[in-house]
């Protein structure tokens, strides 16, 4: 496989390459791989939610509502 970088991004991670003294090569595979892994974390998260709304274990709460809850807690927080 090719990854193809924007000049911009290719020489920010050659300069990380060499404050670090890894490679170019070995960094952008393990920056690829912890994004991998946190979109696969959030794509599970997503997934158990939309289960737990679908099956009635929890009930969707509309937005407005949910910014009111929000700002609620936010407030008794600070007095």
């Amino acid at each position: 496989m090719e990854v193809h970088l924007t000049p911009d991004l290719e020489k920010k991670l050659h300069e990380l390459a060499l404050q670090t003294g890894r490679g170019a090569d070995e960094l952008a595979q393990d920056a690829i791989a912890g994004f991998v892994d946190a979109v696969g974390e959030v794509r599970g998260m997503l997934n158990s939610r939309y289960d737990d709304l679908k099956s009635g274990r929890v009930q969707p709460v509309h937005g407005d509502e949910a910014f009111r809850r929000l700002r609620q807690r936010s407030e008794s927080r600070r007095g």
